[in-house]
């Protein structure tokens, strides 16, 4: 028998976001926008009491795997998610589109 808290992390396209939940009680979120086939995160948060436990880096893998997986694209425009994809580069730089010119 295990005490390991249960974490999943789903696409909650309602809200624009991926959930990371931990024992089904919500822990944090990657939001985004979508555009013209690309993701584009733009913030990524772990609530205070969830810090530390590497739940962002599990969110960060499981979106980026998801957009893998639809065919799409992303715009890494979150600091966290865009280190993310720096840190385990080159594994998601097929994934990466140029930012939209401002």
């Amino acid at each position: 028998m295990t005490d390991e808290p249960q974490v999943t992390v789903t696409d909650n396209p309602d809200r624009s976001r991926f959930e990371v939940s931990v024992d089904g009680t919500l822990a944090g979120f990657a939001a985004y926008e979508t555009d013209a086939g690309a993701v584009v995160f733009v913030h990524t948060e772990v609530f205070d009491e969830y810090a530390g436990q590497g739940l962002a880096g599990r969110l960060a893998k499981v979106a980026l795997g998801t957009v893998r997986e639809t065919g799409g694209t992303v715009v890494p425009l979150c600091p966290f998610i865009r280190s993310y994809v720096q840190k385990h580069s080159p594994e998601y730089d097929d994934l990466l589109r140029d930012a939209p010119k401002a």
